[in-house]
């Protein structure tokens, strides 16, 4: 159930008007290696600012996360395929 909730949430983000950069292009530098989520978006500039645009590159795998629990601050984010 919680992997549909997952799924659900980070298809509402796969619209190309929250494909931002130069900011998705940052997040992929952050999370070149496995970090907590708020970490990570933190680290990339302001988390209102740049989580809208993390959620459309775990949506296109770009970046991964466990979906199979809940999707929280603290989940690891990596690197993943390139679309």
């Amino acid at each position: 159930m919680r992997l549909v909730r997952n799924v659900r949430w980070l298809a509402g983000y796969r619209h190309p008007r929250h494909w931002v950069e130069p900011a998705a292009s940052r997040l992929r530098e952050v999370f070149a290696e496995p970090l907590p989520l708020m970490d990570g978006a933190a680290e990339a500039g302001e988390p209102l600012a740049v989580l809208p645009v993390l959620f459309p590159l775990l949506w296109s795998h770009e970046l991964t996360v466990d979906v199979s629990v809940p999707l929280r601050g603290g989940s690891l984010v990596a690197s993943g395929v390139s679309r």
